[in-house]
């Protein structure tokens, strides 16, 4: 009887370590990423923010594009690389662009494979790091009609007379009468921002923003366009996807 009691004892604690344990094949798929912070690569603190699209094979090989917002610049590029999931949940990753040079990331996945916590792992990297499961192709019909929104970041001077301010901000807008939301086959949206204005009456100049579709169009990663920006946004569906 003795026995027996401690059995019954240690089958739900194995059932529950089987249940946390991650499983490295389930990485495998599409993911949009969204990096955004202070960078010291080039040795002087500067806001950054990346986004991409970049997709984990079975073999450990992964491939897509990446593109960054430095010093009001936009640069984007095709990479390719490795990477390497474990069951305790982590997973590193190296990207490298077309002009040769390489990236190194580390984070944590969530056990379904959805969702991974990341940073950037080269000296003076970005610690702020997302990315979410993407479909393989996307409609206008997987967009929310209604997202909630947050914006964050700055801005630095493209032209004379022009200032450096920050941009922050949240709000909702309506996919059907707001933003002008266009929808790429490889999930990729891209749409207007118009900020809330604090008195009530002036409105912010329009953001133009790119981003993608993840978590089946319940939520966009994305970030500014524009020239001088290095702003980042992400949405979050508060109603059903448009019919």
């Amino acid at each position: 009887m003795r026995y027996l009691t401690l059995l019954l004892l240690l089958i739900p604690a194995s059932v529950t370590q089987a249940a946390d344990a991650c499983y490295p094949a389930r990485l495998a798929g599409s993911y949009a990423f969204q990096l955004a912070g202070l960078t010291n690569l080039s040795g002087t603190p500067q806001p950054t923010v990346s986004l991409g699209r970049i997709a984990f094979d079975d073999s450990g090989k992964v491939s897509g594009t990446s593109s960054i917002k430095l010093s009001g610049f936009l640069l984007g590029n095709p990479v390719t690389g490795t990477y390497e999931a474990k069951q305790d949940c982590t997973v590193t990753w190296q990207l490298q662009d077309d002009s040769g040079a390489y990236q190194h990331f580390s984070g944590r996945y969530t056990l379904d494979g959805i969702r991974v916590q990341f940073r950037q792992t080269d000296p003076g990297g970005v610690t702020n790091g997302v990315m979410q499961k993407t479909s393989d192709t996307c409609a206008s019909s997987d967009l929310q009609r209604t997202y909630s929104f947050t914006v964050s970041g700055s801005t630095t001077p493209m032209n004379p007379g022009e200032g450096a301010h920050t941009v922050s901000g949240k709000g909702t807008l309506d996919t059907l009468r707001d933003g002008n939301f266009q929808v790429d086959s490889d999930c990729a949206v891209h749409f207007t921002l118009t900020l809330p204005s604090p008195d009530g009456q002036s409105a912010s100049p329009p953001m133009t923003m790119r981003g993608f579709l993840v978590n089946g169009g319940k939520e966009i990663l994305a970030f500014e366009t524009d020239p001088g920006a290095m702003v980042s946004a992400r949405l979050t569906a508060l109603s059903a996807p448009l019919m």
